[in-house]
């Protein structure tokens, strides 16, 4: 991967500080067993290929413990990693290395983690029209940091929370009346530049948001051929998403259906941390 990362969350300073307080607490007590003075080098490596992300996360860690420490990169976000390789080099008071490394390595990890998982599925696609997608199916305390490693690994972002767009589902039709009455109240309540989407779950609910004149439209847990027979019902007039049962193994079938968009829950909640060792330079 060769494109530019995009462009950071604003909430680094304050998730970092959280899970520093989180760990830390009062004090490292193991660390204190340093003399003050004691400096010293670090390394963190990878074990294993993925696509790295998280390094604002990590050097804002080591920025909170102690400005003097040095974080110098040989790679960036969105970057391809290869197992055995140098991430970066670490310089500084050895009692602040010591008491980040956990967790510098946890939103290194798992940030990383999300990107290689969504760069999994944006290869699987490769060729089709589908657009991968988030959800909102993330870590609590961790939704801006998910979704921007969301895009690191090539992927795209659904809405962020409940705030910044409408997606009308099940519940909501069913306390609405009927798909009709959903859409109507929230055409009438939406600004043109927010997101509506409204989930149905069968090819009678599909004509029926067609006829009231959704331009997004989510299809819930549809098969192969019930997937076909909306995309030929639709011609085009508006856009398909689809969510449900989503996998590694089925998401190049799903998106030869032809749909547009395939939101997952799987990149940001099943997450496997990216195996990365932080190495204190005996030398």
């Amino acid at each position: 991967m060769t494109s530019p990362s995009p462009t950071l969350p604003d909430d680094i300073a304050e998730t970092v500080q959280c899970a520093l307080a989180e760990d830390v607490g009062s004090g490292d007590l193991t660390a204190a067993l340093m003399p003050e003075s004691q400096t010293a080098r670090a390394q963190v490596v990878t074990r294993q290929d993925a696509v790295l992300c998280g390094t604002a996360w990590f050097d804002e860690v080591f920025r909170q413990l102690d400005t003097r420490v040095r974080v110098a990169w040989k790679t960036s976000d969105s970057m391809a990693i290869r197992g055995g390789q140098t991430l970066c080099q670490i310089e500084g008071p050895a009692r602040a290395i010591l008491t980040g490394e956990r967790t510098a390595l946890n939103f290194l990890q798992t940030l990383s983690g999300v990107a290689t998982r969504t760069h999994a599925y944006v290869d699987a696609v490769r060729g089709t029209k589908a657009v991968v997608l988030d959800t909102r199916k993330t870590v609590p305390g961790l939704r801006l940091a998910q979704k921007y490693a969301v895009r690191c690994g090539g992927g795209q972002n659904h809405r962020l929370g409940l705030y910044d767009g409408i997606l009308i589902k099940e519940n909501h039709i069913a306390a609405a009346g009927s798909v009709t009455a959903a859409l109507s109240a929230a055409k009438t309540a939406t600004q043109p530049n927010v997101l509506l989407e409204i989930e149905v779950e069968n090819l009678a609910q599909l004509r029926e948001a067609l006829a009231t004149g959704a331009k997004r439209i989510l299809l819930d847990n549809f098969d192969l051929a019930g997937l076909r027979a909306a995309v030929n019902e639709t011609r085009g007039r508006a856009q398909l998403e689809i969510s449900g049962g989503v996998t590694l193994a089925n998401v190049r079938a799903l998106a030869e259906t032809g749909v547009d968009f395939i939101s997952i829950g799987d990149l940001t909640k099943n997450i496997t941390a990216v195996d990365l060792s932080l190495r204190l330079d005996t030398n």
